[in-house]
């Protein structure tokens, strides 16, 4: 007797999607885009003006990018200049106030040899009285 059993025939697995059939799709997209011809096909040419919009969106977008740096960048250099002028300042106010004591002036006075002096007298305070200008009338 032979073998009673058949080999039944085994169901077939579901096959994953083929990825060269995937890859022939997005060869055939990019080649469209390099040639051009997606240009000519009714659904482009009716989304068309989103398109430029969307394109005007973008370049808006980075221009806007390219402005907002150029601000930073000169808020920086504002703010760097200010620290520099205050620092500045400061040296100058501190020479004057050395400068301008009465001691400084006399040495530099005595220097140029102008002929003026520091006074040796005190200064005097004058007082004047007022009168007061209004008469009664009879």
């Amino acid at each position: 007797m032979g073998n009673k059993f058949k080999e039944e025939p085994k169901a077939e697995e579901p096959q994953k999607p083929k990825t060269p059939a995937r890859e022939n799709k997005v060869v055939r997209s990019v080649a469209n885009v390099v040639s051009g011809s997606f240009l000519s096909k009714d659904t482009t040419v009716k989304n068309l003006p989103f398109i430029f919009f969307l394109s005007f969106l973008a370049i808006c977008y980075i221009a806007n990018g390219y402005y907002a740096d150029d601000q930073v960048r000169k808020v920086n250099r504002l703010t760097n200049e200010i620290k520099e002028l205050r620092t500045q300042y400061i040296v100058v106010k501190d020479s004057l106030v050395v400068k301008s004591k009465q001691t400084e002036v006399a040495k530099a006075l005595a220097k140029k040899e102008t002929g003026i002096k520091e006074s040796v007298v005190p200064p005097k305070k004058i007082l004047v009285q007022t009168v007061n200008t209004t008469t009664q009338k009879d």
